[in-house]
Order: structure tokens, then C-alpha cells, then sequence
């Protein structure tokens, strides 16, 4: 059985579009500036605050890192300290990048940021 707070890149992509949800970035500022998801938040692990996260009823958080573990870290914390309902992106940006979502990243030649589409 799944469990449903991991959420599938493209249901995350969806409800972006709609403003459903506040994605929440647990990576750390190097990793952010990098390569991100267009409108993502940081909030990275190292300093993570659950109490931080902005709170609207209308928009539910999800947590977002490279790989999922971050991000389900932060969501379990999330949960125990706050008992609000929040969910994560299971797979991390990686999972997002492979189902070919579009992400704002720095070009290396260039050192230019590069937005490739957003919702």
C-alpha cells in the first residue's frame, strides 16, 4: 500500500498550476540556486523551523528535496510538531527532472539562470 502523502511529480506539477499547493524546498541554498522548481520555497533542513512554514488553509504544503529523503524527513517532523496536513514529492526533483517538468537552473558555460517553462 502506498502511502498517500507521496506525491507523484505531475500531481505536484498539477496542483502548482492551480495553486493548490505551497512547495516547500528542504535543499540547501547552493543546491536551490542551482536548480529549482519554479515557485518553490526554501526552507532548508539544516535550519528547518516546521512552525516557519507559512500555514493557509487553502493551500496544502508539500515538501520537496533531490532524492525524497530530505523532504520526508521534514514532512514527519512537519507532522509531529505541527499536526498539519502536508505531503512531499516522493523522488525529489530527480523524479520531477525524469517525468520532464520544468525547473530553473544556472547554466554552467554561462552562469546565466535559465527558466525552462513554468506553469
Amino acid at each position: 500500500m502506498t502511502d498517500p502523502r507521496d506525491l507523484d511529480p505531475r500531481t505536484v506539477f498539477d496542483a502548482l498550476k492551480r495553486g493548490d499547493v505551497f512547495l516547500i524546498d528542504v535543499r540547501e541554498p547552493a543546491e536551490f540556486a542551482n536548480q529549482r522548481i519554479h515557485g518553490a520555497l526554501l526552507h532548508p533542513l539544516s535550519t528547518f523551523d516546521p512552525r516557519a512554514i507559512p500555514a493557509n488553509p487553502g493551500r496544502k504544503i508539500v515538501f520537496q528535496c533531490g532524492s525524497g529523503k530530505r523532504s520526508r524527513m521534514a514532512l514527519d517532523r512537519f507532522l509531529s510538531e505541527t499536526g498539519a496536513e502536508a505531503a512531499h514529492l516522493a523522488g525529489g526533483i530527480g523524479a520531477w527532472k525524469g517525468a520532464g517538468l520544468p525547473c530553473v537552473s544556472v547554466n554552467p558555460a554561462t552562469g546565466e539562470v535559465e527558466d525552462h517553462g513554468h506553469y
